[in-house]
């Protein structure tokens, strides 16, 4: 019989496999000094274009002093105890309630945090009889929400309505043939790698056909979308046909938890069956204060998203007029897609940080197919036109770097910080 921890040794996993020498570079990297579109990385300034800080609120005054103030007026503790045994409280409450009035639902539940909390909301919505229909580029914790479903589940092309509405058809035959059962459907508002937006409108009409629910994740398109903020059912103009809304407060409100709206009857299903929070401690007061600060924000101060917008355009803009791939993003979400190996991508990376002072996150194999790498920028209220400047000239000239060969390298090298 083989030692469980023998297995793990042998096999850290596609990622874990190059940790010796990425941990504290490109894996776990370490960004250093006040939150902003300036930080430092190994002692050097560089331009940050990997926080989901998308209205600028992570280092807002008003949300700094908000959040002191709560810290020091309540502490970390309160309230002791999970939600449902001795730690509610009317800010939670309120909260929710505020959160289910700007999504226009009737009802929501805090959570305390947004992976746990949509894979538990799965498991707690569907039983083995149910049958789960999903866009192939959900999330992670869709996916491991999914993993936890004891029943069918049916996966179509990404934002493809016609291969959805044939796996609506094999969902509903088989329904049918259990007599028992129903359907919830899963997607995402903004995909947050590609920056696309779920095809939300479209996947609504399908209920004159069929009969579903519906799931939207809209983790990147809360306060980023629509007219107020409200998102990518807003801004596609069927927020009504969404049955069960999702997002988290740690991309838009650059804080911790989550929240799901829809109808008060499921919501409070939900409340007394979903187990990451029955079984959990409380959100903490100070985040409860502070969340209801920073969307009174996104709620108020329209000028926030406005700023976002403007520099997510004047990136996206340049990047495209510099011959630059974006794909068909059309959210602040900016990829960049380019040709080249692991090696290459490795050496791009240290070229930008090193010595053009641009921090960006990047994906290639096995993440994404061989020979390709995508940079993922997150444009931020908080960035400023010399920022973009410099950025769009750093990408310009490490392209010609890359067109010409000059990032092909024999191995990854070793950046690992030595404790």
């Amino acid at each position: 019989m083989a030692d469980i921890f023998d297995q793990l040794i042998k096999n850290y996993g596609p990622i874990g496999q190059h940790r010796e020498r990425a941990h504290g570079y490109f894996a776990f990297p370490k960004l250093e000094g006040e939150l902003g579109s300036r930080m430092k990385f190994r002692g050097k300034d560089v331009i940050v274009w990997s926080l989901n800080n998308y209205l600028g609120l992570a280092n807002h005054p008003e949300v700094r002093k908000i959040d002191a103030e709560a810290s020091k007026e309540w502490g970390l503790a309160y309230p002791m105890g999970a939600r449902m045994m001795s730690g509610n409280t009317n800010y939670h409450e309120q909260l929710e309630a505020e959160l289910a009035e700007f999504e226009k639902k009737e009802d929501a539940i805090l959570l305390n945090y947004g992976y746990q909390g949509i894979m538990s909301a799965i498991d707690a919505i569907c039983n083995r009889h149910d049958v789960i229909v999903y866009d192939a580029e959900s999330h992670a914790c869709i996916i491991d929400g999914l993993r936890l479903h004891p029943g069918h589940r049916f996966v179509f092309k990404h934002n493809d309505v016609a291969d959805c509405e044939k796996q609506l058809e094999r969902a509903t035959t088989l329904i049918e043939k259990q007599k028992t059962g129903g359907i919830l459907v899963i997607t995402e508002g903004v995909f947050g790698m590609a920056g696309d937006q779920g095809k939300l409108k479209e996947i609504v009409d399908l209920k004159s056909k069929y009969n579903f629910r519906l799931l939207v994740d809209d983790a990147h398109g809360f306060g980023t979308l629509g007219k107020t903020g409200a998102g990518a059912g807003e801004e596609q103009d069927c927020q009504d046909g969404i049955d069960l809304y999702f997002s988290t407060f740690a991309k838009s409100m650059a804080s911790i938890g989550a929240f799901m709206a829809g109808p008060r009857i499921i919501i409070d299903y939900i409340r007394y069956n979903i187990r990451s929070q029955i079984f959990a401690k409380s959100l903490p007061m100070p985040f409860v204060i502070g969340n209801l600060k920073r969307l009174h924000m996104l709620r108020t101060m329209p000028e926030l998203k406005e700023k976002l917008w403007h520099n997510a355009l004047k990136l996206q803009n340049g990047l495209k007029e510099r011959g630059f791939d974006i794909g068909a993003t059309n959210t602040p979400v900016t990829p960049v897609y380019m040709k080249g190996g692991v090696e290459e991508a490795t050496a791009m990376v240290m070229d930008l940080r090193e010595n053009y002072g641009v921090f960006a996150s990047i994906v290639v194999y096995p993440v994404i197919p061989k020979g390709h790498i995508i940079y993922r920028l997150i444009p931020s209220a908080a960035h400023t036109d010399e920022d973009i400047e410099q950025t769009l000239k750093a990408f310009s000239a490490t392209k010609e770097k890359l067109d010409a060969g000059a990032y092909k390298v024999d191995a990854i090298p070793d950046m690992a910080e030595k404790h």
